[in-house]
């Protein structure tokens, strides 16, 4: 039998507009703080909320776009999402003001969650259903390498240049994801039959993909246990003096995804998603307690290298998950149901657990989101797991 492609044209340029919008989001987010507070005169609190501001617009906008990208069309949604965020990008050489910096910020959020949740739904009618898991997570390094990348990029520019040189960057990979969208072709199943006008009364099915919901929960834990990471990495690296170290951590990280992806999609389609999720899970869980003991640099990019294969894992996987058992008109809602719910966990994290760090110190504060890690193992077997077989093979076409 002979394989649907996966690699096609139109598969590259979707993967490359969301690897530059990616990229503008990670460049901007570990500088954005330091900028509020140097250019401004932000308080800390401001300045965290300068950060925060944008999830909060990525969050607001991701229903809506699940609720009428059917509608509008996949690729018209990605446009809109990808010139407002050209707009917005472009807006940050004139704010003069914290109000409008914070105003723009938002703003720049919600064409984020626009263009993002339209990528990750064409994504999904591009990879053919038997590849599914190995399409979509071919499809997340994109995102790997924009997490591992634009950081890198940030504090390089910042050493090197200056805050306008980053926010020019910024503006030029929205350019580029624009541009690349121009060749994109998007299958023509495309704009729904139902009718633009609002249906009667509020439904919450037409808002949110209530299958996606479970597995949802499950990566709310695991972006949250795994914001831990993005948020106090350099910090504790730089209290136990391993700050060399440290910043290999996310090239480590990466390279495991990059390297480990064929294999993890490729059984996540023949032996099912429970063959991949309990072993990324332990990963992940393993990493985090070897994060925490770490006394020399070798054992910090040991913990990059499990946590990479772990978290990787587990990110792709449960997108897979998501979009697996809906139908395709609701891929959209599916998609972005559970990324309201991966971004929350993600954004509640670093403010949870910086109410930890005082009581437990960084040492402590990775043993314990280790404990809940392992603990999603259960949680990932109650919500999803004990409904599928771990040789739950995938039906091939015939």
């Amino acid at each position: 039998m002979n394989k649907q492609k996966l690699w096609t044209k139109d598969f590259l340029f979707v993967f490359f507009t969301n690897l530059f919008l990616y990229l503008s989001f990670y460049l901007l987010v570990v500088i954005f703080s330091a900028y509020a507070m140097e250019h401004f005169d932000a308080t800390q609190s401001q300045a965290g909320l300068a950060s925060s501001i944008f999830i909060l617009g990525v969050l607001i906008a991701r229903p809506f776009v699940g609720r009428f990208i059917q509608q509008l069309g996949h690729k018209r949604m990605l446009y809109i999402g990808l010139i407002c965020g050209l707009v917005t990008s472009a807006l940050y050489f004139q704010v003069d003001s914290l109000l409008l910096l914070l105003l723009n910020r938002f703003l720049h959020g919600i064409s984020f969650g626009i263009a993002a949740t339209a990528t990750n739904t064409i994504v999904v009618g591009l990879i053919p259903p038997e590849r599914r898991g190995q399409g979509i997570g071919y499809f997340a390094l994109s995102i790997t390498l924009a997490a591992a990348v634009g950081p890198l990029l940030g504090l390089f520019i910042t050493q090197h240049g200056s805050y306008h040189m980053i926010f020019l960057v910024c503006l030029l990979f929205a350019a580029f994801s624009f541009v690349v969208t121009l060749f994109l072709k998007v299958p023509k199943a495309e704009p729904s039959t139902e009718p633009l006008a609002p249906k009667k009364g509020f439904k919450f099915k037409d808002f949110i993909e209530v299958k996606a919901v479970p597995i949802a929960i499950v990566m709310a834990v695991i972006n949250f246990s795994y914001s831990s990471i993005l948020t106090f990495l350099m910090a504790y690296a730089k209290d136990i003096d391993l700050l060399d170290a440290a910043s290999f951590f996310f090239v480590v990280f990466a390279i495991c995804i990059l390297t480990s992806r064929p294999f993890t999609g490729r059984w996540f389609d023949l032996k099912g998603e429970s063959f991949v999720m309990y072993p990324s899970l332990a990963l992940f869980g393993v990493g985090l307690i070897f994060l925490s003991q770490s006394y020399q640099g070798f054992t910090l990019l040991l913990a990059g290298a499990l946590i990479g294969l772990g978290f990787g894992t587990v990110q792709s996987s449960t997108q897979a998950i998501a979009v697996k058992n809906v139908p395709h008109h609701r891929a959209g809602l599916a998609t972005s149901t559970f990324f309201i719910l991966g971004d929350t966990g993600m954004a509640i994290g670093p403010y949870v657990l910086g109410l930890l760090l005082p009581i437990t110190g960084y040492r402590g504060l990775y043993i314990a989101v280790a404990a809940l890690v392992f603990a999603s193992i259960v949680l990932y077997y109650v919500l999803h797991g004990r409904k599928t077989s771990p040789h739950n093979f995938v039906h091939k076409a015939s």
